[in-house]
C-alpha cells in the first residue's frame, strides 16, 4: 500500500519506528486497523500503538481462549501481558506493554 495521504504517511512511518521487525500480514492487519474511523481523532502514533496492542492480542496470545472459559476483558488481559510483549519482543518492537497500562 503506497500511503497517500497525511495521516497514511504518519502511520506507515510510526510502524516502521514502532515494529521494524513486524511480519507483512501483521503490519498489514495494524495499518488498517490504525487507519479505522474510530482512531481518527487520534494522533498516529497512539492510533498505532492501540491497533498493535489489540491486534496482538487478539492474534497472537490466549485472551480469545480466556475469554471463552469466563475470564473476564480485564483479568484476560492481565494474564496476557508476558505474551503481547514476548510478540512485540520478537518483533523488535520500540515499546512494550506495561502491566499497569490500560491499553
Amino acid at each position: 500500500m503506497t500511503a497517500k495521504t497525511g495521516r497514511q504517511r504518519a502511520i506507515a512511518k510510526a510502524l516502521t519506528v514502532l515494529l521494524p521487525m513486524a511480519p507483512f500480514a501483521d503490519i498489514v492487519a495494524i495499518r488498517e486497523a490504525a487507519l479505522a474511523r474510530k482512531m481518527r481523532e487520534l494522533p498516529p502514533t497512539i492510533a498505532v500503538w492501540i491497533a498493535t496492542v489489540a491486534h496482538v492480542r487478539h492474534a497472537h496470545t490466549q485472551y480469545e481462549a480466556l475469554l471463552d472459559e469466563g475470564y473476564d476483558r480485564d483479568a484476560a488481559r492481565h494474564f496476557v501481558v508476558d505474551e503481547i510483549n514476548r510478540v512485540l519482543t520478537g518483533w523488535r518492537a520500540t515499546r512494550l506493554l506495561d502491566e499497569q497500562e490500560s491499553e
